[in-house]
C-alpha cells in the first residue's frame, strides 16, 4: 500500500537494530533457498529443487510419471536426438538426471528460476509463441514434449503454434481430459493409456496424448521401465 508522507513519524512503532537486522537476515535467506537448493550438486535436478508456484499453475509429476515421461521421449527421439520440453520442467528435471544418456535438451519456460539451468533455459510466454530466439531453428527437435499451464483453448491453441514450429514430427502433449477434443484439432494427437500422476492430487484428470506409435499406449507402460 503506497502512500505519501505523514509529520505524525513519531508514533510510527521503531524496530530495534537487532529486529531489524534479524528481519533482513530472514528476508534474505527466503530469497536465496531456491538457488541454494539449486547449488546442491547431486540435488540439482531432483523433483522439487525448485518449489511449484501454483500462482504460475504449476503442478510437478510425481517422479514415476517423469521417469516414465523422460525415458519416453527419450526412445522417441532416438540415439542423438534433440527434445523440447515446453512448459514441462519436472520432466526436463528427470533427464537432466540421465545426462550420460545420448541426446540433448532444452527447456522452454516462463517461470525464470529455471534460468539457473544456465543455456539450456529459454525464456518462454505461451501468449508470444513464436517469440523464440533465433538459435531455435525451425523443425529441429526429434520430439517436443508439452506441458501447458491452462485447460483453456486458448493456452493450448497458442501452444500449440510453438509445438509444430519446433517438432520434426512427434509431439507428446500433457493436459486435462476434459482437453482431447481440442487437442485433437489442433496437433492431431491421440490419448494414450498412460495416466500421469502429480505430486499434489489434481481435481481435473491428466492424461498424455501422441501422435506416433508410443509405449505410452502399453498396458505396463514400458518406457517406464
Amino acid at each position: 500500500m503506497g502512500g505519501g508522507g505523514d509529520d505524525d513519524d513519531d508514533d510510527i512503532p521503531q524496530l530495534s537494530s537487532h529486529t531489524l537486522a534479524a528481519l533482513q537476515e530472514f528476508y534474505r535467506d527466503q530469497r536465496q533457498r531456491e538457488g541454494t537448493k539449486i547449488s546442491q550438486g547431486f540435488k540439482q535436478y531432483s523433483i522439487g529443487s525448485i518449489e511449484e508456484d501454483w500462482q504460475l499453475s504449476q503442478f510437478w509429476y510425481d517422479d514415476e510419471t517423469a521417469l516414465c515421461l523422460a525415458n519416453e521421449v527419450i526412445l522417441a527421439a532416438g540415439r542423438g536426438g534433440r527434445i523440447a520440453c515446453v512448459s514441462a520442467p519436472s520432466v526436463y528435471q528427470k533427464l537432466k538426471e540421465q545426462d550420460d544418456k545420448d541426446f540433448s535438451v532444452c527447456i522452454l519456460e516462463y517461470d525464470k528460476r529455471f534460468s539457473v539451468y544456465g543455456e539450456e533455459f529459454i525464456f518462454y510466454d505461451y501468449n508470444n509463441p513464436l517469440n523464440l530466439p533465433g538459435n531455435l531453428i525451425p523443425h529441429s527437435f526429434d520430439i517436443v514434449l508439452a506441458d501447458p499451464p491452462y485447460l483453456s483453448e486458448e493456452c493450448l491453441r497458442k501452444t500449440a503454434e510453438t509445438i509444430k514450429y519446433l517438432t520434426k514430427g512427434k509431439i507428446l502433449l500433457c493436459t486435462g481430459a476434459v482437453m482431447e477434443e481440442q487437442a485433437a484439432k489442433h496437433l492431431g494427437v491421440k490419448m494414450c493409456n498412460f495416466t500421469p500422476k502429480h505430486v499434489q492430487n489434481l481435481a481435473n484428470e491428466f492424461r498424455c496424448y501422441v501422435n506416433y506409435d508410443s509405449g505410452l499406449d502399453d498396458s505396463s507402460c514400458s518406457a517406464c521401465t
